[in-house]
């Protein structure tokens, strides 16, 4: 859309009941029916790379149904995304739940067909082997970008059973491939056992920066907020969120739980503490609706993906006021 458009809002929920309608994201308009968007809430049912609890191949529509009560102000960043720029629900992104290789390549392909048209991207996944093609479509146009990886997991391991792309090794093959930029990669809210000492050595050769879920609770999230963005400063930004990162009991529904994670407020307010950064794209993975209870995951995820849109919609309301 150009500077002299309207965005499209959600349907006005005080003539529409919440619960009434087609589930798109933030009850926002289709794509197809604003023709084009500044930011693409796209799914990717996909869980086929998982290692442990399958599930998450639900977790984009899941995380849709959830997101019905989300509103069009969001006090915590004193935003109106959806009325800054276009947001609009892409649909979902139809890979081979059988072929891991041939998935990686369809979301690849589909994700570089939206950033083409100029949209930046709100994944909702899926597991965590969908980073890498987005990964890999991000940096066509931007180059080496800056990484955030909320996550327990490391997800820098090699291979599992051999097979090169699964949810636990996205960001080697991403660090291999030269995508990332290595002055710039962090994990936040890691915790638990590893396989070995070497987990960490090898991901500190790759360039990553950890800053464990016991970080958090020590330090706070404005600290870490702030140690995060002069980490960054004016790279591009890519953030990928597994739902894991934060505690099972803040998020139950989800793959591989740990204990001992971050709540839900921390992740939200460390976020929004990275509103000056360039955010270019993001996903949030990893829900399992079938262990969650309540929504409880879902909500969490829902939430997540709205301040993710928010600092995007805002970053893009002031380039056009430049």
């Amino acid at each position: 859309m150009n500077s002299n458009e309207t965005p499209r809002g959600p349907v006005d929920s005080s003539r529409v009941p919440r619960y009434a309608g087609p589930a798109t994201f933030a009850r926002l308009p289709r794509l197809d029916e604003v023709g084009t968007t500044d930011v693409a809430v796209v799914g990717v049912p996909f869980d086929a790379g998982v290692s442990y609890r399958p599930g998450a191949r639900f977790g984009g529509n899941a995380i849709r149904e959830a997101s019905r009560l989300l509103r069009p102000y969001n006090p915590a960043q004193d935003a109106s995304p959806f009325a800054l720029a276009q947001v609009a629900d892409a649909g979902d992104i139809a890979a081979n739940p059988f072929d891991i290789n041939e998935a990686v390549e369809t979301i690849e392909g589909a994700a570089d067909q939206l950033l083409g048209t100029g949209a930046r991207l709100m994944t909702l996944g899926g597991d965590h082997t969908i980073a890498l093609p987005l990964l890999r479509a991000v940096a066509r146009r931007h180059g080496p970008v800056a990484l955030l990886h909320f996550d327990a997991h490391l997800d820098t391991w090699d291979t599992y059973f051999g097979a090169e792309y699964t949810h636990g090794t996205p960001f080697r093959r991403a660090v291999e491939e030269g995508i990332l930029d290595t002055e710039a990669l962090s994990h936040v809210g890691t915790r638990g056992p590893l396989y070995g000492r070497q987990d960490l050595t090898d991901d500190e050769k790759m360039g990553f920066g950890i800053v464990t879920s016991a970080d958090i609770y020590r330090r706070g999230a404005d600290e870490v907020a702030d140690q995060l963005r002069q980490r960054i400063g004016a790279r591009p930004l890519y953030i990928s969120i597994d739902i894991d990162c934060l505690d099972p009991a803040h998020a139950p529904g989800t793959g591989t739980p740990e204990a001992g994670g971050m709540t839900s407020r921390e992740l939200l307010e460390i976020l929004r503490g990275l509103a000056s950064c360039h955010l270019v794209s993001a996903d949030v993975v990893e829900v399992a609706p079938a262990y969650d209870h309540a929504e409880i995951t879902s909500v969490a995820a829902s939430h997540t993906a709205y301040e993710l849109t928010t600092i995007m919609s805002r970053q893009i309301a002031e380039a056009r006021a430049q």
